[in-house]
């Protein structure tokens, strides 16, 4: 039973990888101290005296882990003995988690928002114990969300991440109003680590292509990382030196401006970048990803070079929605160990992440004199509010329109 419930943590539960040997030693080790093997049920009274045992011994998060080891174990050891009716609940599952991928797909949702979502559906149906989903109501998800801000101490981010799950599965896939009063998850209220020009300059200078161009222009243009990630080539305009942001945050177009001092650099790199595209041709690879329904209207379009990404990755891969082997952008990962590594050798203590170099743009732009309305529309932030955590940051404010970039 141990491979098995290794299994059900992994592609059911999805915990990472790296953490399941972790839920497997709590199982483990309860049957060890309380007496029992894998296959039976932990019962109350061994739960108890276990977490008893190890509450004086080990760390909280460690017994929140163990609790939750616990938890999954005999909601798995229920699912294998009811098997009937855990069938039928989780084909339940299963059907209206593929409704929920359809109607995902058919309003244009990401696949990274894809996948989240699912996951959070996931652990609410673990949390109410495979409760039939026609069964779900409002204090489900109430309880869930409470539960995760008392006992998992989640931040307000990842709570209201949950809502969004849950009331897009409730109003578009169940068909039912979710109305919810959960105990909210406490705000913490962070200054963003804003970067000084010159510790701007001197992060660069460890930088190697692509990863220095792509910090270039998330500096100079103020563009997040996944919007960075995603351009395509007839997303920038050299000559008018501005950059059109499709489909940002809220599926939003914006044009943000483009440094002058990096055009150069742009125009050497796509040269490189359009010996890929052209191999790609010659080999006969599929197009790019295109964006909602255009793969369908313009079938080859993802064949054409202004199409192409301005940042695509050395490997062709399996697209996980098509299953078709084509080429994608460079993964956001790769970009943040770059980042972080070339911190580290700037000697820079600062907390400071890619994100910081878009914080750092807004900041020096107040502080070179552009009123707060520019910045917001520049960042892309549908309220000015969002913008106006930087002014408690700028130092000063000097009249003159200029990207930072062109100033260190």
């Amino acid at each position: 039973m141990r491979k098995d419930f290794e299994k059900f943590l992994l592609n059911t539960v999805r915990i990472e990888e790296r953490k399941v040997p972790y839920y497997l030693r709590w199982v483990g080790l309860l049957w060890k101290e309380m007496g029992g093997k894998w296959g039976e049920r932990i019962e109350e009274d061994q739960q108890k005296r276990f977490l008893n045992l190890l509450e004086k011994k080990i760390e909280n998060w460690q017994l929140h882990q163990a609790k939750e080891a616990i938890s999954f174990y005999n909601y798995y050891w229920e699912k294998v003995n009811k098997k009937e009716q855990a069938n039928v609940e989780s084909m339940a599952w299963e059907q209206f988690e593929e409704n929920m991928i359809k109607v995902l797909r058919l309003k244009h949702f990401s696949y990274r928002t894809e996948r989240t979502y699912l996951a959070w559906i996931r652990r609410l149906k673990i949390f109410v114990e495979g409760k039939s989903p026609y069964l779900l109501n409002s204090k489900d998800v109430q309880d869930f969300l409470s539960w995760l801000a008392i006992e998992k101490k989640v931040s307000p981010s990842t709570q209201n991440q949950a809502l969004n799950a849950f009331v897009f599965f409730f109003k578009k896939v169940l068909e039912k109003d979710l109305k919810v009063d959960a105990l909210r998850a406490k705000e913490r209220k962070r200054i963003p680590v804003v970067l000084s020009r010159k510790e701007v300059k001197n992060v660069l200078n460890f930088l190697e292509m692509p990863y220095k161009l792509m910090c270039l222009i998330i500096y100079g243009s103020g563009l997040r990382l996944a919007e960075c990630i995603r351009l395509r080539v007839k997303d920038l305009d050299l000559e008018k030196e501005i950059i059109v942001v499709r489909s940002g945050k809220g599926d939003k177009d914006r044009v943000t401006l483009l440094s002058s001092s990096i055009v150069p650099l742009i125009i050497k790199h796509l040269e490189t970048v359009k010996k890929i595209f052209l191999e790609d041709r010659k080999n006969n690879i599929d197009g790019v990803m295109l964006p909602h329904a255009l793969e369908k209207k313009y079938p080859n379009a993802g064949k054409e070079w202004g199409w192409f990404w301005v940042f695509p990755s050395p490997r062709l891969s399996v697209d996980p929605r098509t299953k078709i082997i084509r080429r994608h952008h460079l993964h956001v990962v790769n970009l943040q160990k770059v980042f972080k590594t070339a911190l580290k050798q700037a000697g820079i203590s600062k907390p400071a992440s890619v994100h910081s170099l878009r914080h750092s743009f807004a900041t020096h732009l107040l502080e070179d004199g552009y009123d707060i309305r520019t910045v917001q529309e520049l960042l892309g932030h549908k309220h000015v509010q969002t913008t106006m955590i930087y002014t408690h940051i700028a130092k000063r404010n000097i009249l003159g329109v200029k990207s930072p970039l062109d100033n260190i």
